[in-house]
């Protein structure tokens, strides 16, 4: 990170950061081109959940390559100023990398989906079994990550 300054050192505060995000922007390599997608996730023990269908561009692009890498960020708020170069914005952000993995046990997608669920919910939830066939989960095992605050 060039701007020493601004990095985020605390395991912990990265980790409220994650554990905080509604969103996770999870990007992939199509053959010389990044691809990138907003998903809901969970976070647990330095690792992400994604729930996807079991086809698609993101599943293929996975499949051909599993090295991905994330980003999550709080806005805090927008700093005005009088002139246009001085506005700036406040956040925290968070950016990793991991090898994805594709899981299609129907434990271990339960599992997984609990621990998506209770990013944004406190309730327990039933997941009906014709949704548990059509689902996949992404579980991507972080192996590098840096925080950043502005």
């Amino acid at each position: 990170m060039r701007r020493k300054e601004k990095e985020i050192k605390d395991t912990k505060e990265i980790e409220k950061i994650l554990e905080e995000a509604s969103v996770c922007r999870l990007a992939m390599v199509d053959g010389d081109k990044p691809y990138i997608v907003p998903m809901n996730f969970g976070y647990r023990d330095g690792i992400l959940f994604f729930h996807s269908a079991k086809q698609g561009r993101k599943i293929d692009l996975i499949k051909k390559n599993p090295n991905v890498c994330f980003e999550v960020d709080q806005l805090i708020r927008f700093k005005k100023a009088k002139m246009a170069c001085e506005w700036g914005l406040e956040y925290k952000s968070v950016i990793g990398s991991g090898r994805a993995l594709l899981l299609d046990n129907i434990e271990e997608k339960i599992k997984s989906l609990h621990i998506i669920m209770s990013q944004y919910s406190q309730r327990t939830f039933e997941y009906p079994d014709e949704m548990l066939e059509k689902t996949l989960v992404i579980k991507i095992v972080i192996d590098r990550i840096t925080g950043k605050q502005s």
